[in-house]
């Protein structure tokens, strides 16, 4: 079996039944998994067996549903299902292409949506005055006079309905299509409400010449107004929903359309190169940019794609991407990503990635895949849709016979039983899910919190103990030198270049922190005017768990005794003694692999407790059977780690530190942060089963780490919480990801999450209240009581206007501050 996920657009939804017909039809398919169709955006994400299920299958059972479906390559398509440009090589295409194409493809049709609204509002006005001016004296023509010639005053109302149900003649079409399809809809309650309306009202004009008084009983107004309230509510929804899209559309508005590509370029002179041939810029469109090429960048100017600084120094404003509105510094050698703005320099940068690659890229699939996935909640409002518009129409046969039987009258079993079919809103229910999943996600993207999903989004709700990877999470992970305790009569300067000398053959962390701090000593001994020292590592060997055991030559006087037994200028001509190079066995590593070379190592000992007691790696170094040093290596505590700890408590979630280091380094670290608890010494593959054993007690557990080392922690845990650095997100290795690497947006997630899911739980109460208050009223369940019975239009305006508050309810989660 070969899954596949897709996405399909489908066409001509417009509730959530029309949806819940799409999945339902789409799942009864051998082969196919999983099936969620979101009425907010019109898309289809299915997963089913290649080996099955086609593309033309699935196309055929949703237009046999009664709908449009049109696939989505993601890679090479525009949400709109048009085709977008693609080089040969199909990478010029992205989620941006997708993303602009899907914008242009929602300007025009609300646009036109608009237009269609202001002339039937025009008519209905006209309606409105031709059938309710008499009642409110005003003054009418005589000619359309209701009591002197109503056979003139039903015409009238009949000519201004036509237009309005002409402009709305998708309801129609749309609305029996699907009831002829076996799935009726929203758009099959309107029609048959108006249809219902309109052909009583015209049979009833054909009637006035004999019963005059007909003309008072009337319902042109409501098979018509009601269309254009309906239409209304559509229009603002839709507009609404277009907000909900804001945070892709922000993002895909950051890559430029063009570029400047710099041909003959040369490092060492930014007009020629090093052969003398002058540089050459041409401007090209973004899609033509290939990996490799080289771009200049001004100021003021934003980067189009991923690449490396060539040349230039500048501050690049990463806002769009970390949320922080500091410029960072950029100079030769390092990263920049598409979207951000260029300061006030000039940069020459190489591109390393293109297309869906780009970091932008992927955030925007990220977002659209969150918001294309349901949340667990969705499934309550799902069931209901699926039966729901049926059972309207049952209510209102039903009512429309209880009342016949009560002896009513035809125009107020027709005012009954159309009511009852335009109040009815399963819009409601079926945006109450994604427009608030929308509005959240995007409200996360853009405060550099992403998350891949709605049920993610719903988990992280109930979160209740935070599990937090020490390396690269709680602290900066890059090790760092913060102390070098000599031997007596050795320098700082020596000790540093001897243990790198030996050390820089060495991968390991901590080697490379050593390397680092002996080039910054010797930065600074080179300002004071001393000599660099270098040695030559003769032989070397790598003891596994223990050390590195070598031979080295060079020097071994410290840099100050070196200089010092120069001569003076005056005698720089004379003949100076030669270097007393030596080749000595030297040792780098813990002290058991010192000691057991027979070294003694106690001379440093009140150093090393105070030390290890602090969370500091040890080194020792050793050279000639004498102790040299003690290297003490500590992993910097990120800036606001304590304070993200500190959030998490308010939220009353439990922090538990994990981590491999030794208990007393890692206890450290737990009583620097407050965490709840310390687990220490845990090798990475078993942190996956310190997770599950916190499941078994009954804790809904969020892991935060580094989204590589600690993939089987964070694919165990409710909720995975990738830390990314800005620049390389691991996209893939959890359900959320904290682009800035600020463990403060762990928390900030859980408080997002929490809030997304009360607005959903209010825009599902408004919802279902609407309709079980609304349908009943329409039915005139108190009518006998207290004479109180809904008309249509009131009907088709409280349903309309029931869809606008459930998505403007979503908008407000946009002003929230996390």
């Amino acid at each position: 079996m070969e899954k596949m996920e897709k996405e399909f657009i489908i066409e001509g939804m417009s509730c959530a039944a029309c949806s819940a017909a799409v999945e339902r039809v789409t799942r009864k398919i051998e082969g196919v998994t999983e099936s969620d169709v979101n009425l907010a955006t019109n898309k289809m994400r299915i997963v089913f067996d290649s080996e099955k299920v086609s593309d033309d299958l699935i196309i055929s059972k949703v237009q046999k549903a009664g709908f449009g479906c049109v696939p989505q390559n993601k890679e090479t398509q525009g949400a709109d299902g048009k085709q977008t440009a693609a080089g040969t090589d199909g990478s010029r295409s992205t989620a941006v292409n997708s993303s602009r194409s899907s914008s242009a493809a929602n300007e025009n049709p609300l646009s036109s949506q608009k237009k269609a609204l202001t002339a039937a509002w025009i008519f209905a006005a006209l309606l409105m005055y031709a059938a309710m001016g008499h009642m409110m004296h005003l003054p009418v023509p005589k000619i359309f006079d209701i009591t002197a010639y109503p056979s003139n005053f039903a015409l009238l109302n009949l000519l201004c309905a036509v237009p309005i149900m002409f402009i709305g003649r998708g309801f129609y079409i749309r609305g029996f299509k699907s009831l002829f399809h076996g799935n009726p809809n929203m758009d099959t309650l309107v029609a048959l409400g108006s249809t219902a309306a309109f052909i009583y009202s015209t049979v009833l004009t054909f009637l006035i010449p004999l019963h005059p008084h007909l003309a008072h009983s009337l319902y042109f107004e409501a098979a018509a107004v009601v269309l254009v309230f309906v239409m209304t509510g559509k229009y603002l929804e839709q507009r609404s929903k277009e907000k909900t899209k804001s945070a892709i559309k922000a993002l895909t508005a950051l890559v430029p359309d063009t570029a400047v590509r710099v041909s003959n370029f040369g490092i060492s002179n930014s007009k020629t190169d090093n052969d003398g041939t002058t540089e050459t810029l041409e401007e090209i469109r973004v899609e033509d940019i290939r990996i490799g090429d080289i771009l200049l960048v001004r100021a003021g100017q934003r980067i189009p794609v991923d690449g490396t600084v060539l040349k230039g120094t500048s501050g690049v404003d990463e806002s769009m991407l970390t949320g922080e509105s500091l410029p960072v510094e950029k100079s030769e050698g390092a990263s920049v990503t598409g979207g951000t703005m260029n300061g006030n320099g000039l940069l020459y940068m190489q591109v390393t990635k293109i297309g869906k690659d780009t970091v932008l890229s992927k955030i925007i699939m990220f977002v659209e895949e969150a918001q294309g996935k349901k949340a667990p909640i969705s499934k309550i409002a799902d069931k209901v849709s699926g039966i729901f518009v049926p059972v309207v129409i049952g209510i209102g046969i039903a009512a429309a016979i209880g009342w016949a039987i009560a002896g009513a009258d035809a125009s107020f079993i027709l005012r009954v039983c159309t009511s009852v079919l335009v109040i009815a809103c399963p819009c409601a229910l079926g945006l109450a899910t994604p427009a608030a999943i929308m509005t959240g996600t995007g409200l996360g993207a853009a405060n550099g919190i992403l998350i891949r999903s709605g049920e993610a989004l719903e988990t992280a709700k109930h979160v209740d103990t935070v599990v937090l990877d020490k390396t690269g999470t709680v602290t900066e992970g890059k090790p760092s030198v913060n102390g070098v305790f000599c031997a007596e009569g050795k320098e700082r300067s020596l000790v540093l270049a001897l243990a790198a000398a030996v050390e820089n053959a060495s991968a390991h962390p901590l080697a490379k922190a050593v390397t680092e701090a002996a080039l910054i000593q010797a930065e600074a001994d080179a300002k004071k005017g001393l000599s660099p020292l270098r040695f030559e590592v003769v032989s070397f060997e790598n003891v596994s768990g223990k050390g590195i055991a070598s031979q080295v030559k060079g020097d071994f006087s410290n840099p100050s005794e070196t200089d010092a037994k120069k001569k003076p200028a005056s005698q720089t001509a004379a003949k100076t003694a030669p270097k007393k190079d030596k080749t000595l066995r030297v040792l780098a590593g813990s002290r058991l692999f010192i000691e057991e070379n027979g070294i003694d190592c106690s001379l440093f000992d009140e150093e090393a407790q105070k030390a290890s007691s602090a969370g500091a790696a040890l080194v020792y170094l050793a050279a000639d059977k004498e102790a040299y040093a003690l290297i003490t290596i500590t992993d910097t505590i990120k800036p606001h780690s304590i304070e993200a700890v500190a959030l998490m408590k308010e939220q009353k979630l439990r922090v538990i530190l994990l981590t491999g280091d030794n208990k007393a380094a890692a206890d450290y670290m737990g009583n620097l942060i407050k965490a709840d608890e310390v687990i220490a010494e845990v090798l990475p593959q078993d942190k996956a089963e310190v997770i599950r054993g916190l499941q078994e007690k009954g804790a809904v557990v969020m892991m935060a780490g580094d989204g590589i080392n600690d993939a089987p922690a964070l694919v165990q845990a409710d909720v995975g919480a990738a830390i990314g650095n800005g620049s390389d997100i691991a996209v893939e290795s959890g359900d959320i990801v904290l682009v800035k690497g600020d463990l403060r947006d762990a928390a900030k997630a859980v408080k997002l999450s929490r809030m997304t899911i009360r607005n959903i739980k209010q825009n599902l109460f408004w919802a279902f209240f609407y309709n079980s208050i609304g349908i009943p009223l329409a039915a005139g369940l108190l009518y006998p009581a207290y004479g109180l019975l809904l008309s249509p239009m009131v009907g088709s305006f409280a349903m309309s206007l029931s869809s606008v508050f459930v998505v403007t309810n979503a908008l407000r989660l946009r002003g929230k501050k996390l």
